[in-house]
């Protein structure tokens, strides 16, 4: 048991190098994302208008009213994407589960869009509040049905594909559903639903920051039970660990991570599989006192540099993030799945 506890978590080498790293890319993205768009604003411009707070000129109204609050918003919700996936992950025992691929995020986006139509039909004011808990509510229904049918399900892999059809019967009924919208909100209810971090204001900001922050501090608090819990469910009750409160607060964590980005920015796709594969193979490790915020800074360098070719490349069209972050993170799950089933040859 020893040795697989160390072979599991990785050498005794240290890591804060390779973590201070993530964080110089980060904080290097996020000034990328600030100067380039379709309307560059040169870098010394940006110094300037951050350390003056100046504001009235076009350059500062683009900056702070616009890319500022999108990039910030794109960095911890890219964040708690990859905390998701993480946590998904570690709960099923399986390297390709996240919120995407088990319909969870789908169930959250289809929550979010009845609550938005209903407002709009209704007319009853819509906070961001109420998104959160709109989109919570489908997050849980959707993993209720991949916990029943985990419960009837041996082979993880027809879990997976049981969670992708859970996934298109959501997208499915969204779809139905925005037949129902009108007319003014369709085109807006069509863009949120492929995924996309612009229209982020400072309000959004504020709750999005809150909402992660303290998902994360909880998920840190979990870190040596988490620890224990990798390592199998006896083993983890051997150290006297509550196997099936632990279990609740993982699918309550996940499904609050998943549910704030779905409220806000749509469905983005694959950042909770790949990232956190990212971040082992880079850190050399699997504790999760570790993991935990290298994930997210992972998650948030991961959509920060996808939001900015989303919104550069074609500029001035821009690209839904899903597109994007499937272009990268695709490929990683193909790689997982390869060396997965050559480690059962």
């Amino acid at each position: 048991m020893e040795r697989n506890f160390i072979k599991e978590h990785g050498s005794s080498r240290p890591v804060w190098p390779k973590c201070l790293l993530l964080l110089f890319f980060m904080v290097l993205l996020l000034f990328v994302n600030l100067y380039a768009g379709s309307v560059p604003v040169p870098l010394k411009e940006v110094l300037r208008i951050l350390c003056s707070d100046a504001e009235g000129s076009m350059a500062a109204d683009i900056v702070l009213k616009i890319r500022f609050p999108r990039a910030l918003s794109a960095l911890f919700l890219g964040g708690a994407l990859a905390l998701s996936g993480y946590l998904l992950q570690t709960f099923f025992h399986n390297p390709i589960a996240g919120p995407f691929v088990l319909g969870i995020s789908s169930g959250a986006k289809l929550c979010v869009a009845i609550v938005m139509i209903a407002s709009a039909r209704f007319l009853f004011p819509l906070h961001s509040l109420t998104l959160i808990i709109a989109a919570f509510c489908g997050a849980l229904i959707a993993m209720g049905f991949v916990l029943l049918l985990s419960a009837r399900v041996n082979r993880m892999s027809l879990l997976i594909v049981a969670g992708i059809m859970i996934g298109y019967i959501c997208s499915a009924v969204t779809d139905f559903a925005v037949t129902f919208a009108e007319d003014a909100q369709i085109v807006n209810l069509h863009n949120w639903t492929r995924g996309s971090f612009s229209g982020m204001n400072w309000e959004n900001v504020r709750t999005i920051v809150l909402s992660t922050v303290s998902c994360l501090a909880g998920i840190l608090l979990l870190a040596k039970p988490i620890s224990a819990y990798q390592m199998g469910e006896e083993y983890a009750q051997s150290l006297g660990v509550n196997v099936r409160r632990l279990r609740v607060l993982l699918i309550l964590l996940s499904s609050l991570l998943a549910a704030v980005v779905s409220a806000f920015a749509g469905p983005v796709s694959f950042v909770g599989i790949a990232v956190p594969h990212l971040v082992k193979r880079l850190l050399k490790t699997a504790r999760p006192l570790v993991l935990i915020p290298a994930c997210f800074l992972g998650g948030g360098i991961f959509c920060l540099g996808c939001d900015v070719l989303a919104r550069c490349l074609f500029a001035p069209t821009e690209l839904s993030i899903s597109t994007v972050t499937a272009v990268f993170g695709a490929p990683v799950v193909l790689v997982v799945m390869l060396r997965r089933q050559k480690e059962r040859l």
